[in-house]
């Protein structure tokens, strides 16, 4: 299929209730990594398909040997690849052609629900907000992203993460409305904790958008949407004190990597003492249990996926080097916001704030002060 549209005959995409465009050539790993991750969603998703984007050519034959996918994707052919060294600004104005850009595309028509792509971040967002455009009264999407944590739903939410490395007042609170519903229907919490990411948790610190959001935050959480716990340190990042951490783009990429890292070297120093002598081998035996325990609560790949919020079309930012399971792990978060109809949900947040703003800003008081639905 050369155009990516669906064809009339397409039965597996007909009969599916939920369909998924997938890039399957960005990532470090190559497309065999995303078609293994595809196995492994069909196996947790019986009723789940995809547009799968790439050469046709060099997918075809890792399809075909994949008796698991038969009839549950519909490869659409797309010659040129967009690399991790690709700048955002030449995809924007060279991208038509590229799987990144077809699977944009394929979303844009109403092909299908949610995009997934491994690869590389500037460039899927440029191509994103061009081809989607930003939802009414958006001034800056936003990428959130699970964050493990002592919760009891395992996980926060944190954004901005990279998207844009700047955010006034005004996008802050929007980033706060927008983690709100994302953690309202990607965490199932009624009643989702808001914090503000600061140098401490005194209201007197930080700068003046920060404190200015902090004012206005106070007066929204009387919407019933969500309680604005206040200011935040980066030690409450992955504890059990707020559910939605909100920050500027350039401080929650750097605090993600950072935790990545940090997670890393746990798991280097660890492996390295129990491998030190025959006693921390036998130890590391009998402690096994307990290991693969950890391992899973801390494996990034089981919290691959950022979101784009903010943009006419929902899409998920895996991570470059994921692999199958973290593919898997991706569509499986694309797969839960299609089936929740998270789009339509966060669209009516957005405008009820924005409308709640003006109404509060006619009225001489803080904006945010009044209005909101619940979702």
């Amino acid at each position: 299929m050369a155009n990516g549209h669906l064809p009339e005959t397409d039965t597996a995409a007909q009969m599916a209730s939920i369909v998924i465009s997938v890039d399957a050539m960005g990532g470090d790993r190559g497309p065999a990594a995303v078609v293994a991750g595809l196995v492994l969603s069909v196996a947790a998703f019986p009723k789940i398909a995809f547009l799968l984007h790439g050469n046709e050519s060099e997918l075809g034959p890792m399809i075909a040997r994949e008796p698991a996918l038969a009839g549950r994707v519909t490869l659409c052919h797309a010659a040129r690849v967009v690399t991790m060294h690709d700048k955002p600004a030449q995809v924007m104005r060279n991208g038509e052609g590229t799987s990144m850009w077809s699977t944009i595309e394929s979303v844009k028509r109403g092909d299908a629900t949610v995009a997934v792509s491994c690869g590389n971040t500037g460039a899927l967002m440029a191509v994103s907000m061009i081809r989607l455009r930003r939802l009414p009264g958006i001034k800056r999407p936003a990428i959130a992203s699970f964050w493990p944590s002592r919760n009891p739903t395992g996980f926060n939410v944190m954004l901005d993460m990279g998207a844009d490395i700047k955010a006034d007042t005004d996008d802050l609170v929007q980033y706060a409305t927008m983690g709100a519903s994302y953690a309202r229907n990607g965490l199932k919490l009624a009643r989702p904790r808001v914090g503000l990411l600061n140098v401490g948790t005194e209201e007197h610190k930080g700068g003046a958008e920060l404190k200015e959001a902090h004012d206005r935050l106070v007066a929204f959480q009387h919407t019933g949407d969500f309680e604005y716990v206040g200011f935040v340190e980066g030690s409450d990042i992955p504890s059990d004190r707020v559910d939605v951490i909100v920050t500027d783009g350039f401080t929650g990429n750097i605090a993600l990597k950072t935790g990545e890292g940090v997670a890393k070297l746990v798991a280097d120093f660890l492996r390295q003492e129990f491998n030190a002598s025959l006693w921390s081998k036998l130890a590391a035996i009998m402690a096994l249990g307990t290991l693969k325990r950890l391992q899973k609560r801390i494996d990034p790949r089981r919290a691959n996926g950022g979101v784009f919020l903010g943009l006419n079309g929902t899409v998920v930012k895996s991570h470059g080097s994921a692999d199958a399971t973290g593919v898997a792990a991706a569509i499986r978060l694309a797969y839960q916001l299609a089936e929740s109809g998270f789009l339509e949900r966060l669209a009516a947040r957005v405008a009820s704030a924005e409308q709640a703003g003006q109404d509060a800003a006619a009225k001489g008081a803080p904006a945010g002060a009044e209005g909101g639905t619940t979702e």
